[in-house]
């Protein structure tokens, strides 16, 4: 006997629930325009908003961001953090 096939559990989270995201600077401090699936990137959670820069970080600076900080909706929870060595 087989179960039929049961509902995700995973829902993605919704924009109000997204409150990390990164301000994206360059060497005196303004912001820096990147590609659309760099911009605005917006995550549930400091851990998340923490592994995307990670991953993405040596693409960033091909943009001319030299710089991150990090918010939690309005908060700057810490930055600026340079990308560069």
């Amino acid at each position: 006997m087989t179960l039929p096939d049961q509902p995700s559990l995973y829902r993605p989270a919704s924009p109000p629930e997204r409150r990390w995201w990164w301000r994206l600077e360059d060497a005196t401090g303004a912001e820096v325009e990147v590609l659309a699936e760099y911009a605005g990137q917006r995550f549930p959670s400091q851990a998340d908003a923490e592994s995307w820069v990670g991953e993405v970080w040596a693409e960033l600076t091909e943009f001319g961001v030299d710089a991150v900080t990090l918010f939690e909706d309005d908060r700057e929870v810490y930055g600026p953090m340079s990308l560069h060595a």
